[in-house]
């Protein structure tokens, strides 16, 4: 069975259809639930093969997003769905497996060039984060932690985000942008690091908001990942940004849906802290 849900403020439902010879079968509910089942018989196949691909277009008109299921459909006849409700499955992040030792010390060595030139020429540390994001890429979605020099110098670039006025900083935009080739591991400690940082600091409004996101939502994953649309680079705007909001969307609506909350909740427990940009963006993920 095809699988369609809709998530959108305190609504969650989902809705399943398929064709079994001449007949339409829909299993339709609120996530969380069996739901139910209905059956049509057509005269024919191609009746029920018409009817089945207007009932699709027409969710979709009305927001449903497909998503993939692995539960098997119910059985003919059953009276009630039979099938498991599966959750929205996020995309993966990151392409996993096994670093070999050189690609580990390549990204130990781009890390540290880039943590020298921090503070340099804003186009010098641009090329050179962009070459370390590669670098961490080619890890398969590894923890720094487990790898001793690699998370050495990881923490100590991740601490120049907070640097006092006056000192070399990392913009938070590049330092979420190689967490992201990370383990979500990493953003949860590195939240830890930049929380423990002194007040004052130039970034501390956008920590605070990453900070909050990330206690409310409970699920690092989710939190990284609005996290990085949040802290995006400052020019980024427009049909990218919105692409890859309207993408995580249902998955974060279905999270705290599933919890009893909302995503109106969420941006409502969100403060900006004077930050024009972080407000202009809150003010998106609402829109």
């Amino acid at each position: 069975m095809r699988r369609f849900e809709f998530v959108e403020g305190t609504s969650a439902k989902f809705w399943m259809a398929e064709v079994q010879g001449s007949t339409f079968i829909v299993v339709f509910g609120r996530l969380g639930t069996d739901g139910q089942r209905k059956e049509k018989e057509f005269d024919n196949e191609a009746g029920a093969q018409r009817e089945y691909e207007r009932k699709v277009a027409e969710k979709l008109r009305e927001g449903y997003h497909e998503v993939s299921s692995e539960a098997a459909p119910a059985p003919k006849g059953a009276k009630g769905a039979a099938a498991a409700t599966p959750k929205l499955v996020l995309p993966p992040r990151v392409r996993g497996g096994k670093p070999a030792a050189e690609q580990v010390t390549a990204a130990t060595e781009a890390l540290t060039a880039l943590d020298a030139r921090v503070g340099g020429r804003s186009w010098k540390v641009s090329l050179q984060a962009r070459r370390a994001r590669r670098a961490l890429r080619a890890l398969g979605g590894v923890d720094p932690a487990s790898h001793s020099a690699l998370g050495a110098v990881f923490t100590s670039l991740m601490g120049k985000v907070v640097a006092p006025r006056g000192e070399p900083r990392l913009p938070l935009w590049v330092a979420l942008e190689l967490l992201s080739e990370l383990d979500a591991a990493a953003f949860v400690r590195t939240l830890e690091q930049w929380k423990r940082a002194p007040e004052g600091t130039p970034a501390q409004a956008a920590i605070g908001l990453l900070s909050r996101q990330a206690e409310v939502l409970g699920e690092p994953e989710l939190a990284l990942r609005l996290g990085s649309l949040l802290g995006a680079r400052p020019r980024a705007s427009g049909d990218g940004w919105e692409k890859r909001w309207s993408e995580l969307r249902p998955h974060v609506e279905g999270h705290l849906v599933s919890g009893g909350s909302s995503l109106p909740a969420l941006l409502r427990s969100l403060e900006a802290g004077g930050d024009t940009r972080l407000a202009e963006r809150l003010s998106r993920l609402g829109g």
